[in-house]
């Protein structure tokens, strides 16, 4: 594959996502039921841990020298960039997040309104986060200072830990593994320039690759039998496809997947087609609904790792992004990585507890819901769910003033409308574009509240 065609699959480190028209709607009865359950969750905490949230760079990408011209820009130490990689690779050797917590992280999740885990067992960089038979290169290892702890199997202790608190768990897996020499040699052994794919041209050596299929594969199923139940199996570096000549003929491998567990949810990010049951936008929301399953992943903070001073986004940027996404049939899923020592920042923490205080009083217009037209308009955004649709008046300014009416775009019949909140029965008319509703006077004045949530009893038939 060109610099040219895999910079359509990924620009600085970001996917694009799939077309809604390349969408293929699954037909397996268990795993539509499973892609019915993950459009009811709508919130995932995704997590990127790994050895980049040490010195707090990004994600294993500078380990690639085609992109170095933006991935590189937190390395001044250094203009060796063969003696930066050698550091990076042995990062390994001083991994150590003595103060991880799984079961406190578990539940500050369902206390925060998360309803399913997205957690990184394998990078780019290849370094797994799970006791992998395959690989000397893991948390589990020797020569990893965390390999005597009782959670150094970090994704053993994290998927019981969420799974003990009901939450789904998905499984962030890289398909591209630039320490395998099956796919790349690590740079302590071949200076050559690196970039996204193999040091090697599949076709040329086809038992190298062969030998990196079977790498994949077997790391996959390891996953699928020795860590419990899975909901979703969720595949980045778009890069590794047939069209970008590393086919390692992953509809083979979810099969055999789903042998074991045949509910599993299979994301194959960017590729289309049957192996990718949900379209996963990156670091941006679609603006107008896909009308197919998709999940947007976006960060807490600044970047998908963890790094110092970071400035998080506040409870009410959090619910207007949530609810933007929801109107439109999405997905959220929040990114947050923990410190070196294994602590989620706090500052993080303040602002996931300030979403999920929000969750805990309006989850009923999020949670389970459907699109609704005309899903946004300005401030006001739809969803639906049994004999109700939610108007959602969001404010995205504290210092706004809360209007004495609230003007609503919806057109279909009605029979009373509530504060979700409080049961409130509010004063309403029909007008020709929509309903207004007359806001109680104990909600005008002073700071604006994160939103008003209207429901909106549905006419009986």
């Amino acid at each position: 594959m060109s610099m040219e065609e895999a910079e359509e699959i990924v620009q600085q480190g970001v996917h694009n996502y799939s077309a809604a028209r390349d969408y293929v709607p699954p037909k397996d009865p268990q795993v539509c039921r499973q892609l019915e359950w993950f459009q009811d969750q709508k919130l995932a905490l995704m997590m990127h841990w790994g050895l980049y949230c040490q010195p707090g760079i990004v994600a294993s990408w500078a380990l690639s020298d085609e992109d170095g011209d933006w991935s590189r820009h937190q390395i001044n130490w250094t203009e060796d960039m063969e003696e930066f990689k050698r550091q990076y690779y042995d990062l390994n050797k001083s991994f150590n997040p003595i103060r991880f917590q799984p079961e406190e992280w578990a539940q500050m999740a369902k206390d925060c309104g998360f309803r399913y885990l997205l957690l990184t067992t394998k990078h780019h960089d290849g370094f797994c986060l799970w006791d992998s038979n395959y690989t000397d290169y893991k948390v589990t290892a020797p020569d990893c200072p965390y390999h005597t702890n009782r959670h150094a199997d970090i994704v053993k202790s994290m998927f019981n830990a969420f799974r003990e608190q009901g939450l789904g768990i998905g499984a962030y897996f890289s398909k591209a593994d630039w320490h395998t020499p099956y796919y790349r040699t690590p740079e302590i052994k071949d200076a050559r320039p690196t970039n996204r794919g193999p040091m090697y041209d599949p076709k040329q050596d086809p038992v190298r690759w062969e030998n990196f299929i079977q790498y994949t594969k077997n790391q996959v199923m390891e996953l699928c039998e020795n860590y419990g139940k899975l909901d979703i199996l969720w595949f980045d570096a778009g890069w590794v496809s047939r069209r970008g000549g590393q086919d390692i003929r992953l509809g083979e491998i979810v099969d055999e997947a789903r042998k074991i567990q045949p509910w599993l949810l299979s994301v194959d990010r960017t590729i289309g087609g049957e192996y990718e049951n949900y379209v996963t936008p990156e670091m941006c929301v679609p603006e107008e609904p896909l009308f197919v399953p998709w999940e947007s992943c976006l960060c807490l903070g600044g970047d998908f790792t963890y790094q110092y001073a970071d400035q998080y986004k506040t409870p009410r940027e959090l619910v207007n992004t949530l609810v933007g996404i929801v109107a439109k049939g999405g997905n959220l899923a929040l990114n947050v990585s923990p410190q070196p020592d294994g602590r989620i920042p706090m500052e993080a923490m303040e602002s996931l507890y300030g979403l999920g205080a929000w969750l805990k009083t309006y989850g009923e217009a999020i949670y389970g819901t459907r699109i609704c037209a005309p899903y946004q308009s300005g401030t006001i955004s739809f969803t639906q769910k049994d004999d109700f649709v939610y108007a959602i008046r969001l404010y995205p300014q504290q210092q706004e003033s809360v209007e004495p009416y609230v003007e609503i775009p919806y057109t279909q019949p009605v029979e009373k409308i509530t504060l979700l909140d409080s049961g409130e029965e509010l004063t309403w008319a029909n007008t020709k574009n929509g309903i207004r509703v007359k806001v109680p006077s104990g909600r005008r004045g002073g700071s604006a509240p994160i939103a008003l949530v209207f429901r909106l009893h549905k006419k009986s038939a």
